[in-house]
């Protein structure tokens, strides 16, 4: 993935200094920075090229950051590399997301173990420099929403499908046809490779961001989006737009407190909140 580094400066008393530094990495998140390092006068910050904002970022900042603490910061192109290559080749364990389902990493399971059909949905997934395993309690969530639902001969949109671990196990449980994008190359090509893995050939997968949708006339069943906060509430026209009449749609990414304003969105565009769960400070949305 192509990230920028924003070298944060913040200048404040010392004892300020941690608590600035949390409360900037609060505003960056905001804002979709993803990761942080301490420095000695500050924090580096990392967010996906097509993520940044520099309005977003100085809006968040000015939010959250106190009296007596003043933020500077310089943002450059970090060199490409895959991010995940030493978690890639060490693996994950499997995930059993509920009884009949479990996630396997592809590379390092021997699929021949699992022949015959014991009711239990396996996913193999093979994580090449993308997002969405099943680790995280927002996939898992939307997952849990999948098993939950009848999606049989129903149409699913993805959208941000990283590794498209959501629109397989859609797939899979009876979905069709199943459309999913992602803003990021890697991931796009390593949606349709995971789909292919899975045995899933209804599966389509487009590069670019919610845009990508204004060449798409389908309507769908139900709409599915993992993302942060903010490009979900950007993008709610556009879900909207492509939900059929009655509809569903499945939003996370993120937290409980963001509710509020992930349901006022949504309200905009006709939508009702149907239900909210949540897994420790995570949440998941139903909207119809």
């Amino acid at each position: 993935m192509k990230y920028f580094v924003a070298n944060f400066k913040i200048e404040c008393e010392a004892e300020l200094m941690q608590p600035a530094r949390e409360l900037l990495s609060a505003a960056a998140c905001e804002a979709g920075f993803e990761a942080f390092e301490d420095t000695d006068d500050g924090l580096l910050g990392y967010v996906q090229r097509p993520m940044y904002d520099k309005e977003a970022l100085d809006t968040a900042i000015a939010d959250y950051m106190p009296e007596g603490a003043a933020v500077s910061y310089a943002v450059e192109e970090v060199p490409d590399q895959n991010w995940n290559q030493g978690w890639e080749d060490e693996g994950f364990e499997p995930i059993g997301v509920s009884d009949n389902l479990v996630i396997y990493d592809a590379k390092h399971t021997d699929r021949e173990m699992f022949a015959g059909d014991d009711g239990v949905m396996r996913i193999f997934i093979e994580a090449r420099n993308a997002f969405g395993t099943g680790t995280h309690q927002t996939t898992r969530m939307i997952l849990r929403r999948l098993l939950a639902m009848d999606v049989q001969g129903k149409s699913v949109l993805d959208c941000g499908c990283g590794t498209g671990i959501l629109g397989i196990t859609a797939s899979r449980l009876g979905a069709n046809p199943v459309l999913g994008y992602d803003i990021d190359e890697w991931s796009a090509d390593n949606a349709q490779h995971n789909a292919a893995l899975n045995g899933v050939e209804n599966m389509n997968v487009m590069l670019g961001d919610a845009s990508v949708l204004n060449n798409v006339a389908e309507r769908f069943d139900v709409v599915i989006a993992n993302i942060n906060r903010n490009i979900l509430i950007a993008d709610m026209s556009a879900f909207r737009a492509h939900m059929k009449e009655g509809a569903q749609l499945i939003l996370s990414g993120f937290y409980e407190a963001d509710v509020p304003m992930i349901e006022a969105a949504a309200k905009e565009h006709g939508l009702s909140l149907c239900d909210v769960v949540t897994d420790e400070e995570w949440a998941c949305a139903l909207f119809k």
